[in-house]
């Protein structure tokens, strides 16, 4: 099969053994994967996870056919079309835990469509929702609103019941339309004064909830437009790994900050976050109101395009590979 690889000079499509099921797992010959930031290290030749290395495929989302199930899986059939997430899904086919496989509703879903949903579904009901403790009426910052799974949490904090919902975009185009995906407001963290705006929208309160995707130097610009006995869930840190961080501040504000993160969770922890997402959510995305912009699309023999448009930070929504 051919499949997207990480080589000496980054991604390389190469023809390579077509992967056979675990027990526990399904084969799904993939239609459209969506791409991640994640993916960009991974083809680099950082690890992510158990995931990287030369010869990794890359890719940790995609949709498809299912091609054959494990005899240790039950609910999913041959034929069935399925998103899933894990890795090796820039490929003409792929295996998954079934644990991680959906069924792709029945309302004329696309496989594009589809691809673009496992991670962000899961990660911000993780992030909103089991580990942000978001409660009907509370207020939300989601910061990095305008990537795809930022959307997904602008989307997810209205439909619980959020108050208000704040979304951050740094780009003047992408922020401006933060909005159609259920941002009451959008600020730009350029501005050093965008704390003071948030605490304006709060009454001086500052938001319940902040799920960051941005971290570095906005740590403590979060802390001031946290409320008192707020939380801050540390999804991503495309800002830095580093920087500095007032202990004082946390303290007065007794936020509660949480770091989530897939690549240390177990098989059975992630089978978890699955299957509550789907539990929560999936009344609404059958219905079609949780759903993401496909910003474009590249056949899978222009994977590193594809990349480099992503690198570019240029794209609204998801970038997806067809297959």
């Amino acid at each position: 099969m051919r499949a997207a690889v990480v080589g000496d000079q980054g991604l390389e499509l190469r023809d390579v053994p077509r992967p056979q099921p675990k027990p526990n797992e399904v084969l799904v010959r993939v239609h459209a994967s969506g791409l991640n930031r994640a993916d960009l290290g991974v083809a680099a030749g950082h690890r992510h996870g158990s995931i990287g290395g030369a010869g990794t495929i890359v890719g940790l989302e995609w949709a498809g056919e299912v091609a054959e199930v494990g005899a240790e899986v039950n609910g999913v059939r041959a034929g069935d079309r399925v998103m899933c997430s894990g890795g090796g899904g820039y490929a003409e086919y792929a295996v998954c835990d079934w644990g991680r496989v959906s069924i792709i509703p029945a309302n004329n879903m696309t496989f594009v469509q589809a691809a673009a949903l496992p991670v962000a579904l899961q990660t911000m009901h993780d992030a909103l929702v089991t580990n942000g403790r978001l409660k009907p009426g509370e207020s939300v910052l989601i910061q990095g609103a305008s990537s795809g799974v930022g959307l997904m949490g602008l989307q997810i904090a209205k439909l619980k019941g959020a108050s208000l919902v704040v979304g951050s975009s740094t780009n003047p185009p992408r922020r401006a339309r933060l909005k159609e995906f259920g941002a009451d407001i959008a600020i730009d963290t350029k501005s050093s004064a965008w704390p003071d705006e948030v605490l304006k929208a709060t009454e001086g309160r500052g938001v319940d909830l902040i799920v960051d995707q941005v971290s570095g130097t906005v740590a403590n610009q979060n802390m001031r437009a946290t409320a008192v006995l707020g939380r801050i869930v540390n999804v991503g840190r495309l800002g830095g790994t580093k920087a500095e961080f007032d202990f004082d501040l946390h303290a007065l504000r007794r936020i509660d900050y949480i770091g989530v993160t897939f690549r240390t969770r177990s098989l059975e922890e992630v089978r978890e976050i699955v299957r509550r997402m789907r539990a929560d959510l999936w009344p609404a995305v059958e219905a079609g109101r949780l759903r993401l912009p496909i910003d474009r699309t590249f056949p899978l023999d222009e994977a590193a395009a594809a990349q480099a448009h992503m690198r570019a930070n240029a794209h609204f929504g998801k970038i997806v590979l067809t297959i």
